[in-house]
């Protein structure tokens, strides 16, 4: 019978201790490869936030500045474009580079604020829905289903002919019309988890409704959550581009996505570059938001862990 001694068996875990480490890192390199695309689109999304966080030492030039005797300049690779206006100008002569850099930090403060204001008050309506009584859940989901029914441009439109147009009524609008997405699904998982044995052991102990909506479910819940603002913040800032395309949102001169790409619609067939760069800039933002929000649904999914 061999005997090991605790030298030998020191010995042992240090030579184990590296190559657990390196299994470890390369099962994290396999994740992350798995999910190149989430990785790639979160690169490229952390771009363009930094660009409109930093857009006053980015910019080359002011966004409201006109200038009547460049107007209608092309993007710097065509005939007649210049250095000075990189992507060129718009009907006024105002800096397209410019415009845009900034377009995106109104587009996406108006993406990320109204995502937490739906977020906020739909997980609340969720929570108190899927945990209270059936007459609550009844009253909050009749609520919530007249809220379905009800147009989102007619909401807009009345909601903005009340209040007029501007950043923080346009935040509310967006905010107002996601709600019902939140308390339908958290009220939906709420109602499972609400019959597990964490629940009931709590409700045993004496804990009050608040502690155990706060403290046992929605713990459970916040993957969820944070899943589904992702996605959703894709979805505002297309609607908030639909509605300053109507005229419904950001009133000019203020640059937003949305309403350069209105302005630009007339120019379309001559200047076709005031409507493009700004499309093609919610194109782009859109498309990594949603990959980068299908791969943390896989990322943060144990069935879908290696």
């Amino acid at each position: 019978m061999k005997t090991v001694s605790a030298g030998g068996e020191v010995a042992l875990e240090a030579r184990g201790a590296p190559a657990a480490r390196s299994g470890a890192r390369r099962i994290a390199l396999r994740r992350v490869w798995r999910f190149k695309w989430g990785v790639a689109a979160a690169a490229i999304l952390m771009t363009i936030v930094g660009g409109a966080v930093c857009a006053p030492w980015l910019a080359p030039d002011n966004p409201l500045t006109v200038d009547i005797q460049h107007r209608l300049s092309p993007p710097v690779w065509m005939d007649g474009g210049t250095r000075t206006h990189i992507l060129g100008t718009d009907q006024v002569g105002r800096d397209l580079l410019s415009r845009m850099i900034y377009g995106g930090r109104v587009s996406l403060i108006i993406g990320v604020a109204a995502v937490l204001v739906s977020s906020s008050i739909g997980v609340l309506l969720g929570l108190a829905a899927g945990y209270f009584n059936p007459r609550v859940d009844w009253t909050i989901m009749t609520l919530v289903n007249v809220m379905l029914t009800f147009p989102f441009v007619l909401l807009a439109l009345a909601v903005i002919a009340v209040l007029g147009p501007s950043l923080v009524n346009m935040i509310i609008v967006l905010g107002i019309a996601d709600l019902p997405l939140y308390a339908r699904v958290i009220r939906a998982e709420t109602l499972a988890i609400r019959e597990r044995e964490f629940v009931t052991a709590g409700r045993a102990l004496g804990m009050s409704h608040w502690r155990i909506i706060f403290r046992q479910i929605l713990p459970n819940l916040v993957s969820l959550i944070v899943v589904i603002a992702t996605l959703q913040v894709a979805r505002v800032i297309i609607l908030e581009s639909f509605l300053s395309f109507l005229g419904l949102g950001v009133q000019p001169p203020t640059p937003a996505w949305g309403n350069m790409l209105g302005e630009g619609r007339v120019y379309m067939l001559n200047s076709w570059w005031i409507a493009a760069f700004p499309g093609l800039a919610i194109f782009v933002t859109t498309l990594a938001i949603n990959l980068m929000g299908n791969a943390l649904r896989d990322w943060l999914d144990p069935h879908m862990k290696l």
